[in-house]
């Protein structure tokens, strides 16, 4: 492990830190800390803390201690804490935690004093907290509630802030009982129960008696009554049909169908079609768009509903409902590349006039480009191909002297280095992304991006140059550790290296010792179970999963398993790519159906971590070909279509992993 010794000034990093292997003599400490606020143990905190002064990280020591106790602190401790680190990731992350605190207190006065200094300003519950205050004080702008819901209707866990908040601006009629009870379904649809009581808490505190029956025996409450009078009934029905949704569609599209949909608003009728219209869609069944064809209004549905209707249609061929489910979309949605790609899509579909082309290629050109899939494939449509894009201009002396002597940057690389990725990833990230309102610039981020690539730590590298928008930094963006090692054995097994580089960096960022919360380790992160499998298979004898950690090891295993799921799925990279990471059973049913553009298959994949994995590995894999040829590479050529195995073809391995 690389041990990073800056010199200390104080409290701070010396400008010229020094990278050396000898440990410092206060790391263990830290680390005990760490473990320590992890346990929740405030008395062997505050013993340790005194060895801590000095150290590069005491900023993080002096943080596990008084976070530990916050509950218990007095305000003047809170100040003393935020004046003594002022400036630092430490400094806001303790103001986040003290506001909440304040929040859940109801001491407005207090929140209101400490709330203008925060400047990560990315907490959604504080950010309810002060539209509360507003609310209160009668100082709350028109657009306050419209603001709080969507904080609100993004939180997926119960929260007080913006729980309080709704109740505050439902009081003044900012917002309508119904955006209330849509809470309520949303966390129904997620299986979040405590979310859905607190939601109707707000609105219908007498209908608690009645919610739970709704919730916890769905079927026993549908089938159980005849009517449903007034609107707290019919929300109930409501919640009820969703949570029989979420398991048995076809039994809640019956009892919708053929019982309670007379009962019910024109909207809450068109939002359970949506809601069973998506989950028929994401088990890839044929009866989804029939389903979705008893909305009425496309208005009442969300944006996910509409996304999988889009979803659907792709796989249905019907361009025109695509089309239309996008233009349904929210604005912010329909600027997504995906959406933006598709759309483009429909309008060249089915006789395209001079118009539709013009407007079609108006949206390719808007997203176009190397970045990502849809834009990679957006380029193509153009009549293009991914090429590496120029070099930005090299980083001067003085670029990267600043980075390097940017204290926030220090102590992230050093926690990562000593073992503390978490903290390390958080520094790095409030120090690149919020210290200073809109992040860093461009040049700023390129030359912390070097600092990163310069010390190892790849993922941030990557990371923080992939947030320039004005130029493209290929050698930090896809850097190729281990080069040697990877291209001799991927070609060796007849393996393209690369894709091996694209999946490695979506499935690691080259991280030596990552692990994952599966248990999937290493750099291309393969499961203890996958690696003893794939070991036996090649004759990699005497193996143990801890070798997994070993850098060769690892490739060897990785590359060899790849190639497996690779032949076993007739070499299309999507099925390889999606058996990787969600196991080869789910791709081989999820490719039965009808044969299509692989392009449609991978924005139909119904895990939302699988779809945006392969994609980002097929993404990667053109742009590396682009590095390692020097050529021009096309995304297209990749994909081909995706449909039933051949039964004239071997049979799949059924005990690949």
């Amino acid at each position: 492990m690389k041990i990073l010794t800056p010199l200390i000034a104080g409290a701070a990093l010396a400008t010229a830190a020094p990278w050396a292997g000898a440990q410092n003599r206060g790391d263990d400490t830290v680390l005990e800390m760490q473990k320590a606020f992890r346990k929740g143990d405030k008395q062997r905190l505050a013993a340790l803390l005194p060895a801590a002064r000095g150290h590069a990280l005491e900023p993080w020591a002096a943080y596990w201690e008084l976070r530990a106790r916050l509950e218990e602190a007095q305000p003047a401790e809170v100040t003393a804490f935020l004046q003594r680190w002022a400036g630092t990731y430490q400094e806001d992350r303790l103001r986040n935690d003290w506001l909440l605190l304040l929040g859940q207190r109801r001491d407005w006065d207090q929140f209101a004093e400490f709330h203008p200094q925060f400047r990560m300003g990315d907490d959604r519950e504080v950010h309810c907290y002060a539209l509360a205050i507003e609310q209160i004080k009668g100082t709350a702008a028109e657009s306050a509630g419209a603001e709080m819901l969507r904080h609100w209707y993004a939180l997926r866990e119960l929260d007080d802030g913006c729980s309080s908040a709704a109740a505050e601006m439902l009081a003044a009629k900012k917002i309508k009982p119904l955006d209330v009870w849509r809470k309520a379904r949303l966390g129904a649809e997620a299986n979040r129960l405590r979310v859905v009581r607190k939601a109707v808490e707000i609105v219908a505190p007498d209908a608690l008696p009645q919610l739970r029956e709704a919730l916890d025996s769905p079927t026993k409450y549908l089938t159980g009554r005849a009517t449903a009078r007034g609107k707290e009934r019919q929300e109930l029905v409501v919640l009820a049909l969703t949570r029989m949704a979420m398991s048995d569609v076809a039994n809640a599209a019956s009892l919708l169908d053929s019982k309670w949909g007379p009962h019910l608003s024109a909207e809450e009728r068109n939002w359970l079609w949506g809601l069973i219209g998506k989950q028929a869609a994401t088990a890839l069944s044929p009866d989804a768009l029939s389903y979705y064809a008893n909305v009425g209004r496309d208005a009442d549905l969300t944006d996910d509903m509409l996304a999988w209707r889009a979803r659907a249609a792709l796989r249905a061929g019907q361009w025109k409902l695509v089309g239309r489910s996008i233009d349904a979309m929210s604005p912010a949605a329909r600027q997504e590349s995906v959406w933006t790609y598709w759309k483009a899509r429909a309008l060249m579909a089915n006789r395209p006039g001079d118009e539709d082309r013009a407007a079609a290629r108006q949206l390719y050109a808007r997203i176009a480009g190397t970045t990502g899939f849809y834009e990679q494939l957006a380029l193509e449509e153009l009549g293009e191909r991914v090429t590496q894009p120029p070099a930005p201009a090299p980083l001067t002396e003085e670029e990267k002297a600043t980075a390097r002597a940017n204290p926030g940057l220090n102590r992230a690389l050093y926690a990562i280095l000593m073992g503390l990725r978490s903290e390390g990833v958080r520094e790095w990230n409030y120090t690149t992304n919020l210290h200073t309102p809109g992040g860093m610039g461009e040049r700023e981020l390129l030359a912390a991006a070097d600092f990163a690539c310069q010390r190892e730590v790849w993922d941030r590298c990557i990371n923080t140059s992939e947030r320039t928008k004005g130029v493209i930094d290929a050698a930090q963006r896809f850097p190729m550790p281990f080069r040697s090692a990877v291209v001799e054995r991927a070609r060796g097994i007849g393996l393209d290296p690369a894709y091996v580089y694209g999946l490695i960096r979506q499935e690691s960022r080259f991280i030596m010792d990552a692990r994952s919360g599966v248990g999937a380790s290493g750099l291309m992160q393969v499961m203890p179970a996958t690696a003893r499998w794939t070991a036996r298979k090649i004759g990699l004898e005497g193996f143990s999963p801890q070798q997994l950690y070993d850098r060769d090891t690892n490739i060897t295993i990785g590359t060899a398993y790849l190639k497996l799921a690779l032949d076993d799925f007739d070499g299309s990279m999507l099925l390889a790519a999606a058996a990787y990471n969600a196991g080869p059973g789910r791709p081989r049913n999820w490719r039965n159906g009808p044969v299509l553009d692989a392009a449609i298959w991978a924005e139909n994949v119904p895990f939302s971590e699988t779809r945006d994995y392969v994609k980002k590995v097929l993404a990667n894999t053109v742009n590396y070909a682009a590095i390692l040829t020097g050529q021009p590479q096309s995304l297209k050529s990749r994909l081909g279509t995706v449909g039933p195995r051949d039964a004239r073809a071997p049979e799949p391995n059924k005990d690949l992993p």
